[in-house]
């Protein structure tokens, strides 16, 4: 399997991403970043997936589906503020029309799912903002559809982490998966985008850091040990094992939208810490938050 995807080698037409299951060598997690032109719309069918549309870059769209229709704000870019989303479950057929002047770049973040829920619309201003972490690992985790956020799905579960540059993120490592010490086991999607540090532009000469790797209870299972420069675009995949630390290059931001699903009942992002590591979180926790968090809300840029 391979877990970095580098950008671009995901594309496929109008979509930059274009990641299903199968592709991922995986069940569950999927992930679609589209483009629309201003005026142009697509209509999509999600059969036996369930779907988070959430706008990234260049405006608005509307979602349209089962006679109702949507109208999310968006935003200019992932860094300029925290934006609206939607939620449209399996066996439904939903069709997305860029407003505005600009092109419309979109995340549909999916999960195969057997239980069919109901449509829902999320204001910016209901999406929880929370500030993790202390000193330089300091971050922002927008929890739009987390399982404590948003109940209404059945496997998907997404959030979206801002680490300021030069601070660090998703740390100590941890991980979710089918190892006798943790709770859940699930399929977990990285996707970056970089920006300028004070801007809210992205950048294809920025860069940051990212580690998985796997420990003791993967008896048979092929050993993870990726230590990746990540950039503006790419894709990373978590099958299983300890994953962190996402590390922003200073002078640069680092985004990355995380979407994870898997086989559980319950909808869940438990985690247990690496052993040797786990001492950090305490003293993380005693530390002072970064000042410049968070980095932006519903209002704009903070």
């Amino acid at each position: 399997m391979t877990l970095h995807r580098p950008i671009g080698t995901l594309a496929d037409g109008a979509d930059t991403v274009l990641l299903t299951p199968e592709e991922a060598g995986w069940a569950y997690s999927g992930l679609r970043v589209l483009r629309l032109q201003p005026g142009e719309s697509r209509t999509i069918d999600t059969g036996g997936e369930e779907f988070a549309v959430l706008p990234l870059s260049g405006g608005g769209v509307v979602v349209t589906a089962e006679g109702t229709r949507y109208e999310l704000q968006g935003r200019d870019t992932v860094f300029s503020r925290v934006t609206d989303w939607a939620y449209v479950p399996i066996e439904t057929s939903v069709t997305l029309e860029a407003i505005g002047v600009l092109p419309v770049e979109l995340a549909l973040c999916s999960a195969r799912a057997t239980r069919r829920t109901e449509l829902h619309y999320g204001s910016a201003e209901d999406v929880s903002v929370e500030l993790r972490g202390g000193g330089q690992a300091s971050r922002q985790i927008n929890n739009f559809c987390s399982p404590e956020q948003f109940s209404g799905a059945d496997k998907l579960m997404c959030v979206e982490v801002y680490t300021p540059d030069g601070n660090w993120s998703s740390y100590p490592p941890h991980k979710h998966d089918d190892s006798p010490e943790c709770e859940v086991n699930i399929e977990e999607i990285y996707y970056f985008r970089i920006g300028e540090a004070g801007r809210t532009s992205y950048t294809d000469q920025g860069f940051g850091m990212h580690r998985t790797y796997t420990g003791i209870g993967h008896e048979g299972m092929p050993v993870i040990d990726e230590n990746v420069v990540v950039h503006d675009g790419d894709v990373f995949l978590v099958p299983r094992g300890y994953h962190g630390p996402c590390i922003a290059a200073p002078g640069y931001t680092m985004y990355y939208l995380n979407v994870l699903a898997g086989p559980g009942g319950e909808r869940s992002m438990a985690f247990c810490d690496d052993p040797t590591h786990h001492w950090v979180r305490d003293e993380l926790s005693s530390q002072p938050m970064d000042a410049r968090l968070p980095l932006m809300t519903a209002e704009g840029v903070a």
